[in-house]
């Protein structure tokens, strides 16, 4: 088969048409203009498969790359904006940012934030039991956030650590804190005496 005109460029002209039976049949239906009524324009027994000829195929090849490229490349443009003093163009914190504080947190001393840049590694026991009897010394009470503060050390480990050497207040003044066991307070009072 050839094309009568060759109107689109360098397309080919000859092509060679497969014609085969071995699909299902298809039907062609139509739609009203009020979209309501619906019916069959006409049945396909036959499927032709059109290819260009041999001595085209390079022609065509070129024709589907230049195409290709054609849709891949991308119509942005980057514009310099020389007048950077109007008022859309500044920058403005938004909520949530670094600059807004919420209310009531000026006082406190936040945790740091967990992540893979502030891990924390562990102590050895040992050396750990001497930081947490110098803390005991100079406060008799502690909460598990102070002593992660203090001691920089993983949460799980200090609770371990606590539930060695110290009693947990669930009630009355000092509710949540920790304090030394009666037998290390013991200990410290006797090596203060002597």
């Amino acid at each position: 088969m050839e094309l009568a005109g060759n109107a689109y460029g360098n397309i080919p002209k000859c092509y060679s048409m497969d014609m085969s039976t071995d699909f299902v049949p298809m039907s062609i239906f139509s739609e009203s203009s009020q979209g309501k009524k619906l019916s069959v324009e006409g049945k396909i027994y036959h499927k032709f498969d059109m290819k260009p000829h041999n001595e085209n195929m390079e022609d065509y090849a070129k024709l589907c790359r230049e195409r290709t490229n054609k849709y891949m490349t991308r119509t942005r443009q980057t514009q310099f904006i020389d007048d950077d003093s109007e008022m859309h163009m500044r920058m403005r914190p938004m909520l949530g940012t670094v600059d807004s504080k919420p209310s009531g947190s000026s006082d406190k001393r936040k945790m740091p934030m967990k992540g893979s840049e502030m891990k924390r590694t562990r102590r050895d026991p040992e050396e750990m039991e001497k930081i947490l009897f110098k803390l005991f010394e100079r406060q008799p009470n502690w909460t598990l956030k102070q002593l992660i503060l203090e001691t920089d050390q993983p949460e799980q480990f200090l609770k371990n650590m606590l539930k060695l050497l110290c009693i947990y207040n669930n009630k009355g003044a000092n509710q949540g804190t920790y304090e030394l066991k009666p037998e290390y307070k013991r200990s410290e009072d006797k090596s203060d005496s002597q």
